[in-house]
């Protein structure tokens, strides 16, 4: 039975209601388009006349991606993650990180990703309402918390992060101690607590939320409380909405106060690992959580922003990244299901920067570019996670698609290899692509597809046996 413990769902709305302030008169208002004209836009400041259309995930359609293993492989080589752009090899651990690290960020920054501004405003965590319940049978505390980004210099827009934190109470007679914690980006709610907005904000045609688990299992929320961990659930969509229209708004519209982005300014992506780092800077103030030991999670568009928070925030101790395909774990170069021209389309290219519209240009003022062309690629997003676990995830045909391509993903974790044994770690032990239901889990990068469809939900308990040769749990806090 839930009991609560202070202020209800109302509290919620009013602090919300006073934190977006009143709109400064005769302050100009956020620019109002369509994902249509802001993709056009971008288009144009690129100096790109056409793109090239992206394959249908419709078989039967006549543009339809392809599935030809004897096809899927027209760029074979990948840029050389330990080659820095002189050409010199690295080395050395310290060539890794003082050097060549540092030119794949950049890399990444100017042209997949985006840049965080510099001067992103500040966010203010206020706990909004608590209460102890259960999931499963055990017993919980959940706080409901909204992160205000300040927005005094642009009233106009604003934006409260919301987040859930909930961790294990301790058994009667045992010391509280701080527990390791589990990030999970796509908003979970929790009873009697205020609900989230529902995930995705808006996208026409955006993939629908991961499915339930298999029946054997239970929730992921469930099994991290009965192994002692706590979980941290945000909200992507009160950072930043999943639709072009939504650029002139959320966090990337309060920084550009209502305009329109430059071609190397953040995608969504971006913002969302953004928040991630945000409710991070919380956890590391809360007494209840030990935040030397916080993984992040995602499925699907929130799987690549967890892989992105990953790599670009060291402080995230261990990773699971749920059929992430084009975008996050797989290979860009690789042409198997969706491909660089789904996220170069109106649809989806506000989840990177402007410029990586350059990379689906038919006609462009530079010519045209494809894969083939990007100075990174995939392995070496998966390489910024180095030297911490990094555990990808992926389901199996008939339930999960082969759209996401499961083999992408796992040659992306392979071609990480070479960087995670240079800083004195395992890759993944092999090159084959393993059969549905084997776990490569003895290195320090793990691959796993199960025989369900698009959840990481059947792979938690694999997930879970490996962050914990990691990531050690009280057994004060452990409930089993």
């Amino acid at each position: 039975m839930t009991r609560q413990r202070s202020r209800r769902s109302v509290c919620w709305l009013l602090i919300v209601g006073a934190a977006s302030g009143a709109v400064v008169a005769g302050q100009q208002q956020p620019k109002e388009w369509t994902a249509a004209e802001d993709h056009r836009q971008m288009m144009e400041q690129l100096g790109i006349r056409s793109l090239r259309p992206g394959p249908s995930g419709n078989e039967q359609a006549p543009n339809h991606a392809n599935y030809d293993e004897a096809l899927a492989n027209p760029f074979p080589t990948l840029p050389d993650a330990l080659t820095l752009s002189n050409g010199r090899k690295v080395a050395s651990p310290e060539v890794w990180w003082k050097q060549r690290r540092p030119e794949i960020v950049e890399d990444f920054e100017r042209e997949v990703l985006g840049r965080v501004p510099n001067a992103v405003p500040k966010v203010t965590w206020t706990v909004v309402a608590t209460t102890e319940t259960t999931i499963g049978t055990y017993p919980v505390l959940g706080r409901q918390l909204a992160g205000h980004v300040d927005n005094s210099a642009y009233p106009a827009l604003a934006v409260d992060i919301q987040l859930i934190v909930v961790t294990p109470l301790a058994r009667s007679g045992s010391a509280k101690k701080p527990v390791p914690v589990m990030m999970m980006i796509g908003g979970r709610a929790l009873p009697g607590l205020p609900g989230f907005t529902a995930p995705g904000g808006g996208r026409a045609g955006a993939t629908p939320p991961p499915a339930a688990p298999s029946a054997a299992d239970p929730p992921a929320t469930e099994q991290l409380i009965a192994d002692g961990w706590g979980y941290a659930s945000i909200s992507p969509s009160s950072i930043q909405a999943d639709n072009g229209a939504g650029l002139t708004k959320g966090i990337i519209g309060l920084v550009n106060r209502g305009e329109s982005r430059k071609p190397d300014d953040w995608g969504a992506l971006r913002a969302w690992a953004w928040g991630a780092s945000r409710a991070l800077d919380y956890l590391e103030t809360d007494t209840l959580v030990d935040a030397k030991k916080v993984g992040i999670e995602g499925v699907s568009r929130f799987g690549k922003a967890a892989l992105v928070a990953m790599a670009f925030d060291t402080r995230f101790a261990v990773v699971l990244v749920g059929s992430s395909g084009e975008g996050g774990a797989k290979l860009h170069r690789r042409n198997w299901g969706e491909a660089v021209e789904n996220l170069t389309a109106s649809g989806e290219y506000h989840w990177m920067a402007g410029n990586f519209l350059k990379y689906g240009a038919a006609e462009a003022t530079f010519g045209s570019r494809n894969a083939g062309d990007l100075p990174v690629d995939a392995h070496e997003l998966i390489a910024l996670c180095a030297p911490r676990p990094v555990f990808i995830s992926s389901g199996a045909p008939p339930k999960e698609p082969g759209w996401i391509d499961a083999k992408g993903m796992f040659l992306g974790a392979v071609g990480a290899g070479p960087v995670y044994k240079l800083l004195g770690k395992r890759d993944l032990g092999t090159t084959e692509f393993p059969a549905v239901e084997t776990a490569l889990v003895e290195g320090d990068i793990a691959f796993r597809r199960h025989s369900g469809g698009h959840t990481a939900g059947p792979n938690w308990p694999t997930f879970l046996k490996f962050a914990g040769r990691y990531i050690e749990v009280s057994t004060a806090t452990a409930t089993q």
